[in-house]
């Protein structure tokens, strides 16, 4: 079943940005649905996963995902979350461009998202929101993008290997076990995780098991839970992988995601 959501047109007359916040428990689904506008899926705490079908979208602490005006595309909180949207009308999106993305949320970016979010029922001509609003629109549109997505294959052959995986990141199995058990050969799987993915399994399995870490880090894991989750041996190894996809090591990311009073915890 597909959910449209209808956004206020009344408000979209004369805001660019209009805005809502909202709380969700651990697991909560939101079911398939689109906007009429675009739309900043931010987590001031907690993790959410979004999935549309090109893919699933983690988004955890200090990172915010772009939808789209009109995409389909389904959101599962990973644990209790405290979800700030911003909603874009059609000229304040187009920057953002047609494809979802993850962005960083940097300090500022986020002070901005809270205070337009506490702002909804502000009037549009008032100095603050008249000041506040180009501002957000351009750290939107200059935020760096981060790589925490998960391409989803559409043969169907391609879909159950990625299924096993994603069901389970710790998964040892090779490429020609996991083809076996979905009724293609190795080989051919492996032409298909370059023809449809553009990389490879071991790249696509990096992917899954980096947007595990980040999400389960984002609910509370520590980082040695984390990274057995995720499928790693060591810390060690966990920790280069990290350092190589965000740039920063976990223990980084978790203090500038949470403070020193998470880290130190």
């Amino acid at each position: 079943m597909i959910y449209r959501v209808s956004d206020n047109r009344r408000a979209s007359r004369t805001r660019p940005i209009t805005a809502l916040a909202k709380d969700y428990p651990a697991g909560w689904h939101v079911p398939r649905h689109r906007h009429l506008r675009g739309q900043v899926v931010y987590a001031a705490s907690g993790a959410m996963r979004v999935t549309t079908r090109q893919g699933i979208w983690i988004v955890p602490p200090q990172r915010a995902v772009w939808v789209p005006p009109r995409m389909l595309h389904e959101v599962r909180m990973e644990g209790a979350v405290a979800m700030r949207t911003l909603y874009l009308d059609q000229e304040a999106s187009a920057p953002l461009g047609a494809a979802c993305k993850v962005l960083f949320v940097s300090s500022l970016m986020r002070e901005l998202i809270l205070e337009v979010v506490g702002s909804a029922n502000a009037s549009p001509r008032s100095e603050r929101m008249r000041l506040m609003t180009p501002l957000l629109l351009r750290e939107l549109c200059h935020a760096e993008q981060t790589p925490v997505h998960i391409p989803v294959p559409s043969d169907p052959r391609l879909r159950k290997v990625c299924t096993r995986v994603l069901e389970d990141p710790s998964r040892t199995e090779t490429l020609e076990q996991l083809a076996y058990h979905a009724g293609a050969s190795s080989r051919t799987s492996a032409r298909l995780f370059e023809r449809e993915l553009k990389m490879t399994f071991l790249e696509w399995r990096q992917q899954v098991r980096l947007a595990r870490a980040i999400s389960e880090i984002g609910v509370g894991s520590s980082i040695k839970q984390a990274a057995r989750d995720a499928g790693y041996a060591s810390s060690s190894a966990f920790t280069a992988m990290f350092r190589r996809a965000l740039g920063v090591t976990p223990t980084r990311y978790l203090q500038e995601a949470f403070g020193p009073r998470r880290l130190a915890r």
